[in-house]
């Protein structure tokens, strides 16, 4: 813009002036017409009275009482009177440079008061310090030369005005009026900043006389014509004024700041202006804040030169007082509320570009890609050459290079992910991994901490827990939270579905989703699901049967082993030890009366706590059955059984599904609280049944045992009698972890077929 323009300000620049300016009051200073002929001094000498102070001209008659009633009576005139003033030109000017050297004025003229300097204003002036260290990289500024070019005549004009109002004892609003008329063409930062600048110029020559002259002659001889030395010996007096003018000028600044700030959001937001934020900024009221704080430049302006043009007597007045704290409380409400819209206009904009980075990540994860770098570099933030990711076991960041056209498991969960989960993760990670060539070690797993700090704010403890988590993960991980957006972290809620509960989103090496959880194939294939789809869970489904290989894995090694010797296999559960003790001496007694080889493994319940420890303990010293020692693998089989229910419901299958339902069983039996057994003959046919019908249905076995007639019909003779027990009364519980994921709308009971009651139960077993 300044390039438009000549930058002579004497020859030009009465084009920044409003055409409707009389020329006659743009400079009184040079003007010869006696009415408008400054000289302070001259009031002193011809009238030996005191002049009234401006702010005590309200207690008289005429105009200034008319208009502190108009200001007091009516709030809706006045901002009337003030928006009627503003006619602006469109012109964008930044005026931050201005500020910065207006600023740096008023901390460097803070009045000093040597006597009274202790506690407070001590304390005051090294925060003054402090901000003056701040202010040395701002000032001189960028831009300060351009914007003096365009402002620095209008700064020349308001100062004559300021003096010419102010020796006329104008009233404080009739001048803060006149001033806006000659700016009615400049934006309301604008307008604010030229009257603060008007306002520094003569309160920074005060305090630069006072300041130099005891070490500098020219100023000496000057303050004495100005009979500062005189004035400035009342410092019990003055320092009470110029603390409340300190405070009110702070104020001042504030407000500025935040009309600037406005301005700016106007401006130089990349958001549009939607119509709900423009209504919201219109809230802020910003005409007003900019009459006030120019009002309060003018009384402060005022009180200087009354101070000036009449010493002592002015010193004794206590009239302006008054005036100087209303106006400071006022700003400092007007900054409570223009703070306050402000905040609430960022959190619209923070809203706005949230909705558009979601749609855009929306877009970006539909659309086909070369390779999946463009998708990690939406999903993970990173800037200029930072390396985004850490490798636990390298211990060193990367790129995301590192990814690019491969398989890769997105982790997501928050900070307190469970051991168990993570020794389980771990362990299948570290064993895919073994034999880099296989196919299905070709991928790799990123944790994406889902940490939401709209919820709850990042605090030292929680970087200590990411840092403690991160360390022991073998694979990469987000280099710190912040990397991901809060756009992202409302894309991994809403779209897919992450509630707390770890889940693995599967991207193919073109950054295609092609499953939103793979948690419950790990779970129950291992890397067998490698590459880890939705098509490939379906397939490994379709050449699934229920047998004890699918049941219970790899939780004791012990199995592969008796399903090779073509063993009997009874896996059994529940915490209650009698029943424990009850069941497992009738099932070896049936079992030698059968001739049938049983190996019995007790898996416990879900949530292993003490007292299945203790059983464990207690099963393995009185040698009633096998037991897995570790916990960890105990939690696996129950979380890797409600994995399957899970993963199976999600196919296309109906509710009488035979694998779905021994599924349903199994879990409703630990639901009970009650005893359960399993009986398989190797990946031959099973049966299971509850705790109690297993025992009656055993200790009965002299009156069925005719029809075991071999080894091989034990199982199926076993199913028909417990069957053959089944009562209509019956109560099967399901219990689930409410933040599990996917609950289907409609489960049937495996005892009666009947569509099941859904309830919400919070327990606590504190043992």
């Amino acid at each position: 813009m300044a390039s438009n323009m000549n930058t002579n300000p004497a020859v030009t620049h009465h084009e920044m002036v409003p055409s409707n300016m009389n020329t006659k009051v743009i400079n009184p200073v040079m003007s010869h017409d006696s009415e408008h002929h400054i000289n302070p001094l001259n009031t002193k000498i011809i009238n030996n009275s005191v002049p009234k102070p401006l702010a005590a001209t309200r207690r008289r008659g005429g105009d200034h009482d008319h208009h502190q009633m108009f200001i007091k009576s009516d709030d809706n005139a006045l901002i009337k009177h003030i928006e009627d003033s503003h006619s602006p030109d469109g012109r964008d000017l930044n005026v931050k440079p201005l500020l910065h050297i207006i600023e740096d004025i008023m901390l460097r003229a803070a009045p000093a008061f040597p006597d009274h300097l202790h506690g407070g204003q001590a304390q005051a002036q090294a925060q003054a310090q402090a901000h003056l260290e701040g202010l040395e990289h701002k000032v001189p500024h960028a831009g300060l030369t351009e914007i003096l070019s365009y402002l620095a005549y209008p700064i020349h004009t308001i100062t004559s005005e300021l003096i010419s109002k102010c020796s006329n004892k104008e009233d404080v609003h009739s001048t803060t009026m006149a001033l806006l008329h000659l700016l009615a063409n400049y934006s309301w930062d604008v307008k604010v900043v030229i009257t603060f600048a008007a306002f520094a110029q003569q309160y920074g020559e005060f305090w630069l006389l006072v300041h130099q002259c005891t070490t500098d002659p020219l100023a000496k001889s000057v303050s004495i014509l100005k009979d500062l030395p005189e004035i400035m010996e009342r410092t019990d007096v003055l320092k009470p004024k110029f603390d409340a003018i300190t405070n009110l000028i702070n104020k001042m600044l504030d407000v500025t700041k935040c009309i600037i700030e406005f301005k700016d959001l106007r401006s130089t937001s990349q958001y549009a202006i939607t119509q709900e934020l423009d209504m919201l900024i219109n809230k802020a009221h910003i005409s007003t804040a900019a009459y006030w704080t120019m009002r309060s430049a003018v009384m402060c302006a005022a009180l200087l030169l009354n101070l000036i043009a009449t010493g002592h007597e002015y010193i004794s007045s206590t009239s302006e007082d008054w005036e100087i704290s209303s106006l400071a409380h006022k700003l400092a409400n007007m900054m409570d509320h223009l703070r306050k819209v402000l905040e609430l206009c960022y959190q619209k904009i923070e809203e706005k570009r949230q909705q558009d980075a979601f749609e855009a990540l929306v877009r970006l994860l539909k659309t086909p890609h070369i390779d999946n770098v463009k998708t990690f570099s939406a999903l993970i933030y990173s800037k200029d050459d930072q390396r985004p990711l850490f490798h636990g076991t390298l211990k060193r960041r990367e790129g995301l290079d590192v990814l690019r056209r491969k398989h890769v498991l997105l982790l997501l969960s928050d900070l307190d992910i469970a051991t168990q989960e993570f020794f389980v993760l771990h362990h299948m990670y570290e064993e895919s991994k073994a034999q880099p060539s296989r196919p299905e070690s070709q991928y790799e797993v990123v944790w994406l901490p889902v940490v939401d700090k709209n919820l709850s704010p990042w605090t030292e403890a929680k970087q200590m827990k990411f840092e403690e988590v991160q360390s022991t993960m073998p694979w990469y991980s987000v280099a710190h939270p912040s990397m991901i957006d809060p756009a992202v972290i409302r894309y991994i809620k809403e779209i897919w579905g992450f509630n707390k509960k770890p889940q693995l989103v599967v991207l193919d090496p073109q950054g295609k989703e092609t499953n939103n959880n793979a948690y419950h194939m790990l779970w129950i294939w291992g890397s067998l699901a490698f590459p880890y789809t939705k098509s490939r869970e379906e397939a490994l489904w379709r050449e699934q049967t229920w047998n004890i290989e699918l049941l219970a894995d790899s939780i004791d090694q012990n199995i592969f082993t008796w399903i090779g010797e073509g063993k009997y296999i009874c896996l059994y559960g529940g915490e209650d030890m009698e029943w424990i003790r009850s069941f497992t001496t009738m099932a070896r007694a049936v079992a030698n009366a059968a001739r049938i080889p049983l190996e019995m493994l007790y898996v416990g319940k879900r949530n292993p706590k003490e007292r299945i420890r203790r059983n464990n303990a207690v099963i393995h010293a009185e040698n009633l059955s096998h037991v897995i020692h570790d916990q960890t693998l105990i939690w696996f089989f129950w979380e890797r059984l409600e994995s399957m229910w899970r993963s199976r419901t999600q196919q296309d299958i109906g509710e009488t599904d035979p694998i779905l339902q021994e599924i349903v069983s199994i879990l409703s039996f630990d639901g009970s609280n009650q005893g359960w057994a399993v009986f398989s003959r190797g990946l031959a046919e099973m049966t299971r049944g509850k705790g109690d019908l297993m025992v009656q249905v055993l200790r009965n076995f002299e009156h069925w045992k005719h029809e075991v007639t071999d080894g091989t019909v034990f199982v199926p003779a076993l199913d028909r009698q417990l069957r053959a027990l089944h009562s209509p009364h019956h109560c099967t519980r399901l219990v689930l972890p409410g933040i599990s994921g996917h609950i289907p709308e409609r489960v049937v009971c495996t005892e009666c077929g009947r569509p099941m009651e859904k309830f919400i139960m919070y327990t606590c077993c504190n043992e």
